[in-house]
């Protein structure tokens, strides 16, 4: 089984660092790099493209919501017209970085809570699904499986990749548990290792609750922002490669 592992990157800004990205770098095969609004920096972003260039790991954007002092985690009130240039410039942005340095941008990855919107709310899954065909057809728009996002992606000719969350708590709908919620993020490696297997072995998490629920996805995600985040994608790794399984980027899956 081939299956991509992903992480969240470049989410600092000028001095300040969230997530040790030179150690993540090693362990994923794909990186969603912060383009500036949420988090990030041109030089940050710069670092970020090199480092997955000189290691073969697919980059793609991670546009957020204009929120730094929330970390894209706050509901703005934007109409469409600001919703897309938003979109359009940090994908721009991130692809203009890429090309200087000889890489390529293959994947769009919403974060937070600009991601949580397009899940919830067909219109602007189709808003923000139609300004990325019209940059770009090739790219791959990563999503939880059963989404407006995924739907909308669709219909507008895009790839989709489903991901598996291995650090955060499902709910027994296969929604997220809101991170204000105990228990809400996972930050043990044997907890990780064994939610990892059970999605490998079966295609299901367990809830919350204690129920399984089926959960259909072809990448792993784990946020760079949770405590221990090196150690946890190192052992979803391990888990991964333990099993037979081959780690390869989305951009290689879908080719």
């Amino acid at each position: 089984m081939k299956i991509d592992i992903n992480s969240d990157m470049g989410e600092g800004f000028g001095v300040y660092r969230v997530g040790d990205d030179e150690a993540l770098i090693d362990v994923v095969s794909s990186a969603n790099v912060a383009c500036g609004f949420h988090a990030g920096d041109p030089v940050i972003m710069g670092r970020i493209v090199q480092m997955a260039k000189e290691r073969k790991v697919s980059i793609g954007a991670h546009p957020g919501l204009p929120d730094r002092m929330g970390f894209g985690r706050r509901k703005i009130q934007m109409d469409s017209a600001e919703l897309e240039k938003h979109l359009v410039y940090q994908i721009g942005a991130l692809q203009g970085i890429a090309a200087s340095a000889g890489h390529k941008v293959t994947h769009v990855s919403y974060h937070a809570e600009l991601g949580n919107m397009a899940t919830a709310d067909r219109d602007v899954a189709e808003l923000l699904a139609r300004a990325i065909a019209r940059i770009d057809r090739k790219l791959i728009v990563y999503s939880m499986p059963d989404t407006e996002v995924e739907r909308a992606s669709e219909r507008a000719g895009l790839r989709t990749h489903t991901l598996f969350l291995a650090d955060r708590a499902y709910d027994e709908q296969g929604n997220l548990v809101p991170r204000k919620v105990p228990n809400s993020v996972l930050t043990s490696s044997d907890a990780v290792a064994k939610r990892v297997q059970q999605f490998l072995d079966e295609g299901t998490v367990t809830s919350i609750e204690g129920k399984k629920v089926q959960v259909r996805a072809r990448g792993i995600l784990v946020h760079s922002d949770t405590p221990g985040a090196v150690e946890l994608a190192r052992t979803v790794r391990r888990t991964v490669e333990k099993g037979g399984g081959v780690v390869t980027p989305a951009s290689e899956l879908l080719a």
